[in-house]
């Protein structure tokens, strides 16, 4: 009776000790780790992006890679103790004694990498690829957003920058060009390939004025603009200030960093630091605070409202995006996409690790 009863309470634990947990902390910890790092990948680039604004060093720290490492133990101690048949069991000669127990463990290893030296360089000051640009266009990414963010001049024709160092204003044919090559964007007006050309295979941008009426006026009005062979229909894509003929379009894009500090320049500061002088002042005159507009709306206080997008706080101060700024929010996500055209550095390799399984 007795070997019974051990068995029965015995079995549970047993049971218990043979299942695994491994399979039910993959969609746990996919979703909470994924949520995490998306989180603080948002704080980073506002962080960031503020810290320009008073004129401090960026710093980015990527997430290399996450092991998460679960350790279950369990222990059943049994003990018994019968008499003898001729001693009687009111001598309290017998007893039964059973005990468990169990140990969880969570080891999550984390490793990061700062970004510096070399790949500091290549991924915020080298600029973005032109084809890259383009052909998020040719995506469906909004043509006059692109150009705007990514872009210093095409054709001589210039941007608007509002950071330190280089500030100038954009020209009203930027504006117009930026407006017709989003009308041409949404009628099928042009498109982009790869043009094997003897040993390289530049960009090659195609204007469909045959697409139909509506890309008719959106075609000519490009093709003035850049000055470009009103009987063309191919124009060769190249980096630098000014094209060699009228069948080239010479583009010259911005760095991650350059595209920062512009973004930078129109977030809410405490009045008290402009006077003091601890941030830069965009000098913008009311036409072209018309025509080109801030590409942010970041808000500061002393702290920031229940429902926000993302917030930070610094030197004393918070700032924030609000949930329902839409365009701000679109800004921020994809300067945090844009990063991903400037790897092009080696991967650096990861720590390597050993991780004990139990």
């Amino acid at each position: 009776m007795l070997t019974k009863w051990v068995l029965l309470l015995a079995a549970p634990l047993l049971l218990t000790s043979c299942s695994s947990i491994g399979p039910d902390t993959v969609p746990r910890d996919r979703f909470n780790y994924v949520t995490a790092i998306s989180d603080s990948w948002k704080r980073q680039t506002l962080l960031n992006l503020v810290k320009l604004r008073y004129a401090d060093a960026p710093v980015f720290m990527d997430v290399a890679s996450v092991i998460s490492s679960y350790e279950v133990t369990e222990q059943i101690d049994l003990g018994a103790q019968v008499s003898d048949r001729f001693r009687g069991a009111l001598q309290g000669d017998q007893y039964l004694s059973l005990g468990g127990t169990g140990r969880y463990v969570d080891r999550p290893t984390i490793s990061y990498q700062p970004l510096s030296g070399e790949k500091f360089a290549k991924s915020l000051m080298t600029p973005l690829p032109v084809s890259s640009v383009m052909f998020l266009i040719q995506s469906g990414y909004p043509a006059d957003l692109m150009l705007r963010v990514c872009l210093d001049s095409i054709n001589g024709i210039d941007n608007s920058y509002s950071g330190p160092g280089n500030p100038r204003e954009g020209s009203p044919r930027f504006r117009d060009l930026m407006a017709a090559i989003r009308q041409a964007q949404a009628v099928g007006g042009f498109g982009l390939r790869l043009k094997p050309i003897k040993d390289r295979q530049p960009v090659v941008l195609s204007l469909r004025a045959a697409a139909g009426e509506a890309a008719a006026g959106p075609d000519r009005r490009i093709r003035e603009l850049l000055s470009l062979d009103p009987k063309a229909s191919e124009f060769t894509l190249t980096y630098g200030d000014f094209p060699d003929s009228d069948k080239e379009i010479s583009v010259l894009s911005r760095s991650i960093l350059q595209i920062m500090i512009d973004v930078s320049s129109a977030i809410d500061v405490p009045a008290k630091d402009v006077q003091e002088g601890r941030v830069y002042i965009p000098q913008r005159s009311a036409e072209q605070a018309g025509l080109f507009p801030p590409l942010i709306r970041v808000q500061t206080g002393a702290k920031p409202p229940v429902d926000v997008f993302v917030s930070v706080p610094y030197r004393g101060q918070w700032f924030w995006i609000e949930d329902r700024d839409r365009p701000s929010k679109q800004m921020l996500t994809m300067l945090m996409m844009l990063f991903s055209l400037t790897e092009t550095a080696a991967a650096q390799a990861a720590p390597l690790l050993t991780v004990p399984t139990r």
